[in-house]
């Protein structure tokens, strides 16, 4: 077994000198954050990168059953937002017990998510917990495209600034907020309450970022923008509470129909939105959409009540169809309008 707890994570002492003063120097930068939470979690990530020499790193916020990237440089960057479930992956294994762990090779690691790994490209990390007093808020990671690439030295490093990070997130807003209350704080501001998928502010920032490395890298970038056929009579009929059941249910079909790296997000109202990052072209981008499509129709129980539930859809492409964000969303909403329009002449 490759991944294991680094038994010399609490002896900060053996580090060398140098070290010593980059981690004073990190802390110093956890400082001028003042105190604010995107900025704590994403200047860690970034410093963590620096002093380890990784390839990448991650900030991981524990929500519900699931470890999500919601800080993340070098190789990591393009997968923002990525979930992980807690009970298959290397980081929750590091929420439940507490302890920093190494993995020397992805590849043969027992407790690794494969096919997570494989999409970032890492193949070892370190992974330590973020933890204030007994409660678990995440953990911090750096990644290598390399096996067996961090030393003793390098967990070492990162138990000690993991301290000064979470006691920083843990702070963040109000200096004397509740700890459960400063885990939640990133989610109220950026998840859908009904489907617990993002919401349009968390959909539009990562749009943003993640057209900035498509461009950078030259690659295409799908954008899906959905709406709910029927939404309304649901309401009209059987109630609100059938309505927001839908809602519900087409959040959760989503989820499951979509890939680890994909982003997806409750827009408001019955309107969803999809980013689908690295397509290779138009064609493959049409086949996913289509797919997803095809796995988000159909009815759902309500009440004793078989209710139907249907979307329209429509794409754009990065850059064929736009180059900026407002425009490519333009180009997505027209052809979702044009696919209901459609879809309500053949009834």
């Amino acid at each position: 077994m490759n991944d294991q707890p680094d038994s010399s994570s609490n002896a900060p002492a053996a580090l060398p000198v140098a070290r010593l003063l980059q981690i004073v120097h990190f802390q110093t930068e956890i400082a001028k954050t003042r105190l604010n939470l995107a900025h704590v979690i994403e200047r860690s990530a970034s410093l963590a990168q620096l002093l380890t020499g990784a390839d990448g790193a991650v900030v991981e916020m524990v929500e519900d059953k699931e470890m999500v990237y919601r800080a993340a440089t070098g190789i990591a960057e393009k997968h923002l937002g990525l979930r992980l479930p807690r009970q298959s992956s290397l980081s929750g294994h590091c929420v439940a017990s507490g302890e920093a762990i190494s993995c020397l090779d992805s590849e043969s690691g027992p407790r690794v998510n494969q096919e997570a790994c494989r999409a970032v490209g890492l193949r070892s990390m370190v992974v330590v917990p973020l933890r204030y007093e007994s409660t678990a808020i995440g953990v911090l990671k750096v990644l290598s495209a390399r096996p067996h690439a961090f030393s003793c030295a390098d967990t070492q490093t990162l138990a000690v600034i993991s301290e000064v990070v979470a006691a920083a997130m843990a702070h963040a807003g109000e200096h004397g907020a509740q700890v459960e209350e400063t885990r939640s704080l990133y989610l109220r501001a950026t998840q859908d309450p009904i489907t617990g998928l993002g919401n349009r502010a968390l959909f539009e920032d990562r749009l943003h970022q993640l057209l900035a490395l498509a461009r950078r890298a030259k690659e295409h970038l799908g954008l899906v923008m959905m709406d709910m056929d029927g939404l309304k009579q649901i309401n009209d009929t059987h109630g609100h509470r059938a309505g927001d059941e839908a809602i519900r249910t087409l959040g959760h079909r989503l989820r499951a129909a979509t890939r680890a790296t994909d982003i997806s997000a409750r827009l408001g109202g019955d309107e969803f939105g999809l980013i689908l990052p690295g397509v290779q072209n138009r064609e493959s981008a049409q086949r996913t959409a289509i797919k997803i499509a095809e796995q988000l129709q159909g009815p759902f129980a309500f009440e004793g009540h078989e209710l139907t539930l249907g979307v329209s859809v429509g794409l754009a492409v990065f850059p064929e169809d736009a180059e900026v964000q407002e425009a490519l969303i333009d180009v997505a909403d027209q052809a979702m309008y044009e696919a209901k329009r459609a879809r309500k002449d053949q009834r």
